[in-house]
């Protein structure tokens, strides 16, 4: 479903990625783990075309997105829910679901996404009329998510979507994700809650100075000894 192969890409002079490959297969959760300044979030930022590599190449179904704008990747239905969540703080939650759905494809179906989305987390339809801005982390969380969602992604991609929440709110990230992987919704997730990303992934990667040291299912890296002493603390 997506295939990264030999992507590298620098800031000027500073070599973040190099020669990255990786794989998400249809109805995979995939998580990619690493310290911070690894290169996580430059490689998603790379997927969904906000950075242009020096090298590689990016495939969605097939067929190349390198060069696309990111409105136009997110319209094939590979969607990037970024850190810090990224709302327009003084537009009400609805207005902010109703932009995730700008695109063409999903026009037609805003109301059926909005029910999902109302579904996957009843806050948001309880405060559909407040700014997003005076939602807690938590809930502005599930509303970058719900925007998301409203895309109609059939890869979602996130980014430490649990970066400042309570230990609660980030269960309930975490559940939902779940939930919607195994609805059948592949999943591309950067998470710095290590322990928890790889008891979610079917597979995964750690990336440290901008390269991948192991690969694995998700159980195998979770008891991996490199990753126990290094991001677990064992």
């Amino acid at each position: 479903m997506l295939r990264v192969e030999d992507v590298e890409f620098a800031y000027g002079d500073l070599a973040v990625l190099h020669g990255v490959s990786l794989s998400v297969d249809p109805g995979e959760l995939v998580s990619v783990v690493g310290p911070n300044g690894a290169g996580k979030t430059t490689l998603l930022r790379v997927i969904s075309g906000l950075q242009t590599p020096s090298r590689g190449s990016v495939r969605f179904d097939g067929e190349s997105v390198g060069g696309l704008a990111p409105h136009a990747i997110c319209e094939r239905g590979l969607v990037h829910v970024p850190e810090g969540r990224l709302l327009f703080p003084t537009m009400t939650v609805r207005e902010n679901l109703e932009m995730g759905a700008y695109g063409r494809r999903t026009r037609a179906a805003l109301r059926e996404n909005l029910d999902r989305v109302f579904a996957l987390f009843p806050i948001l339809a309880e405060r559909q009329g407040q700014e997003a801005g005076t939602l807690s982390g938590g809930e502005q969380q599930m509303l970058a998510v719900g925007r998301a969602m409203m895309a109609g992604p059939r890869l979602l991609m996130l980014d430490e979507p649990s970066l400042g929440l309570s230990p609660r709110m980030a269960v309930e990230i975490f559940r939902v994700l779940e939930q919607l992987n195994r609805q059948g919704l592949a999943i591309l997730l950067i998470s710095q809650e290590v322990a928890q990303a790889l008891r979610l992934a079917r597979r995964a990667y750690v990336l440290e100075t901008g390269r991948f040291v192991l690969e694995g299912s998700g159980e195998a890296l979770l008891h991996n000894e490199r990753v126990t002493a290094s991001y677990l603390g064992i």
